[in-house]
């Protein structure tokens, strides 16, 4: 038997495809319709899609250039996106064509048959590579280290925070606007945790706007390592190798260089790649830093549906992950709730202070489909190709029989008859569906109107997880879509966090 996440069994896989080796691994038979880069399938659905992607996106920018033209109160200059029209070209732009050609040429072949520790580190070097030269298509200054010193964000406020244990009793009364000691946009619209983590910079002596925005750019890219080792310890290396190309190209990348969102995307892909851990003192540290995540973002409630799915995919301990995980998450609410911040009074306030603002004007009618062409252009246009191919595999007809130990029954309990279920559909149709319910429902609550290109880059990453049911022929000509918009977006608008 070979053990679990073995590189031996990894190549083996990789080598071979898993529709011509069924490869044993600690008495569990990988099941059949693991993704694979070798099942041809036809390509209409796929281009129907695609087509539905362009008419939602050409939809978007038409009539949201009406509405800024008769004053709606968009204030998005170039909706979908927070974003002013700015044809541009830059020193970085050489340098992201350089890095992509790379990635989509001999990159994405060693990918499939590098060793594991090698193709992480490669991954993360090259995910930095092209989110840096993507800022810095914008200039050094404006691309990246003035992104975070502007009055609405982070950095404005770590010079007043003198004493942290104040801050955080006095936090929520300072919520609300139009107050003489109001919080700037970003620290206000967040938990406390969001401006500590740049208080915490300033400690250590790295403040300021460089030390912030590259922050931002090598905790950001790391979804380039957590997303596929997530999917290596859910026992779907084949899976893992096809999706990492897309999450280091990813056009999202534009965003996370620089904002606070880059940050939060890296710690929430850590923390449930830590939930996957075999040692239940790694979940423990998944749980803490999850419960952290709670004290980012007020939204990251939605990653329930993403942790959830991570531990019911877990071959073993379920259970007690589930509760060791939990007991993190509510260790780090406890700290927070005695240090005199309440996560719950926090966001009564925040719901309070975003209808101080541009949020009264901003219309739901358009935003509540807007933003679905806003995530397009950060996730690119392979995610509802494929969404479709994931669903498509998620369809009873579709799926084998379930994977399971070869000394074990079927299971008669309802329970059982669920964790066999859910193991039918495997990682990369559970992951990418949990972060889909997660944009669906930030999406309907109207708390998410405008900005979601990179609001929602902790949910974005693991839709591409669904990239891993692409055919392998294809894959090189998505990629190069992904390149492609993250260039578009970049060249022809100046975004802005």
């Amino acid at each position: 038997m070979l053990p679990a996440g073995d590189d031996t069994a990894d190549r083996l896989t990789t080598a071979f495809g898993p529709r011509t080796v069924r490869l044993v691994m600690t008495g569990t038979v990988l099941p059949r319709h693991a993704p694979t880069p070798h099942r041809r399938t036809r390509h209409r659905g796929d281009l129907v899609v695609l087509g539905v992607e362009a008419v939602l996106l050409a939809a978007a920018v038409g009539v949201g250039a009406l509405l800024n033209h008769r004053g709606a109160g968009l204030y998005a200059d170039a909706a979908p996106l927070y974003a002013t029209w700015s044809p541009h070209v830059g020193w970085g732009t050489p340098a992201a064509v350089l890095i992509a050609a790379a990635v989509v040429g001999p990159g994405g072949r060693w990918a499939r048959t590098a060793r594991r520790g090698p193709l992480l580190a490669a991954s993360w070097l090259t995910a930095v590579a092209w989110t840096l030269s993507l800022a810095l298509v914008d200039g050094w200054s404006t691309g990246l280290t003035g992104r975070l010193t502007v009055q609405a964000e982070y950095l404005h406020e770590v010079p007043g925070v003198t004493d942290i244990a104040g801050m955080l009793a006095g936090f929520a009364d300072r919520i609300l606007d139009f107050q003489p000691d109001s919080w700037s946009t970003h620290t206000a619209g967040h938990p406390p945790g969001a401006l500590l983590l740049f208080v915490w910079l300033d400690r250590i002596g790295l403040g300021g706007g460089t030390a912030g925005a590259l922050a931002c750019v090598l905790v950001g890219a790391s979804v380039a390592v957590w997303v596929p080792l997530t999917l290596w310890r859910l026992n779907a290396p084949a899976a893992a190798r096809a999706v990492l190309p897309f999450l280091v190209l990813l056009p999202g990348a534009v965003w996370v260089g620089a904002s606070g969102d880059g940050i939060f995307a890296g710690l929430v892909a850590a923390g449930l790649a830590l939930l996957a851990a075999r040692r239940l003192t790694g979940v423990l540290a998944g749980g803490l830093l999850l419960g952290y995540a709670l004290f980012l973002s007020y939204g990251f409630v939605l990653v329930a549906p993403l942790a959830l799915a991570v531990l019911a995919l877990r071959r073993r301990r379920r259970l007690a992950a589930l509760l060791v995980g939990a007991a993190g998450v509510v260790a780090v609410a406890a700290a927070f709730s005695l240090a005199g911040f309440h996560w719950w009074e926090g966001y009564a306030r925040v719901i309070e202070r975003y209808y101080q603002g541009w949020a009264a004007e901003r219309p739901y009618g358009y935003w509540v489909w807007a933003n679905l062409a806003a995530l397009l252009l950060s996730a690119g246009p392979v995610v509802g190709p494929a969404l479709r191919r994931a669903l498509v595999a998620a369809h009873p007809r579709r799926q084998a029989p379930t994977a399971h130990r070869l000394d074990d029954a079927p299971s008669r309990s309802s329970l059982g008859r669920l964790v066999q279920w859910v193991h039918r559909l495997g990682p990369a149709v559970l992951l990418p569906a949990a972060a889909a319910l997660a944009v669906v429902v930030a999406d309907l609550s109207g708390m998410s109107k405008a900005e979601v290109e990179r609001i929602w880059l902790p949910f974005t990453v693991w839709l591409l997880v669904a990239t891993a049911y692409l055919p392998e022929p294809t894959r090189r000509w998505w990629l190069t879509g992904q390149v492609l918009t993250a260039l578009a977006v970049n060249h022809l608008l100046l975004t802005v966090s």
